[in-house]
């Protein structure tokens, strides 16, 4: 069964947002001028979606003691405008390297983002069990990059709500997948803008590696703007896992590629 969690657009989820978030975190405006609004001790994958749409997301704070959950919402956001996307001349080769899919192993991508031995790991088996769910009810997706040898080198994840898609995280093999996370990215894109589509791309905080692919980082209150527009838009038709496998790219929007 797809879909059966509590979403943004499902009769009576205006008043579970309402009644929920605001009496835990407050009303937006009087949001903090921090990216950490709010905890919560648990998470669960209706609260998680419910948020998504209020402009938060979670994050633990085990690095500074606290077993919850955080809940954040950057001051300065970043987001990836599907027609600013950068292709390198060496990405261009990369995408036609690698071959990408989507939704077919999602549980491989996750760990990989999960690898406790990356620097500032946080996705605990709490958060694991979450946006697993919310994959099983069709909420959240993967993108993964594939070699010629059949290996997972890279992918991605994140939570896809009508016009929003909110990366959550993005991994790649150092040893065989150089840009292979690029290039899930890459394909992310343009299954985001097929049919002419202008979705919202959140990245949460903007990196060099983000920037340098067309990130930009805006304030608060005008990605909160944005997302009410997103939210108000359908979102993309994602093919079936079999039918997703591809090798480069199918009829990029001409304005979504540029080289450098």
């Amino acid at each position: 069964m797809r879909n059966s969690v509590v979403t943004p657009a499902a009769a009576g989820a205006g008043a579970y947002i309402g009644a929920v978030l605001i009496e835990l975190f407050g009303d937006v405006n009087e949001w903090p001028e921090q990216d950490l609004v709010g905890f919560t001790e648990t998470l669960d994958a209706d609260f998680t979606l419910a948020a998504y749409a209020a402009g938060l997301f979670p994050m633990p704070l085990h690095e500074s003691g606290y077993e919850g959950i955080g809940w954040w919402s950057p001051v300065r956001r970043g987001v990836l405008p599907l027609r600013a996307l950068r292709v390198s001349h060496s990405l261009k080769r990369s995408l036609n390297r690698y071959t990408t899919s989507i939704d077919r192993a999602f549980e491989q991508v996750l760990s990989g983002c999960a690898d406790p031995s990356r620097p500032y790991g946080w996705i605990d088996e709490d958060i694991r069990a979450v946006y697993t769910e919310l994959h099983e009810c069709g909420w959240v997706h993967s993108v993964e990059s594939w070699d010629e040898e059949g290996r997972l080198v890279g992918g991605l994840y994140g939570v896809s709500v009508h016009g929003l898609f909110a990366g959550e995280s993005m991994f790649h093999d150092p040893q065989h997948g150089r840009d292979a996370s690029k290039v899930a990215l890459v394909r992310l894109v343009d299954e985001l803008s097929a049919g002419g589509r202008a979705g919202l791309l959140d990245v949460q905080w903007l990196t060099p590696h983000l920037a340098s692919l067309g990130g930009i980082e805006v304030p608060r209150s005008r990605y909160l703007a944005l997302l009410a527009d997103a939210l108000g838009e359908p979102g993309p038709s994602w093919p079936e896992p079999a039918a997703s496998i591809r090798r480069g790219r199918a009829g990029p929007p001409g304005a979504a590629t540029a080289s450098r």
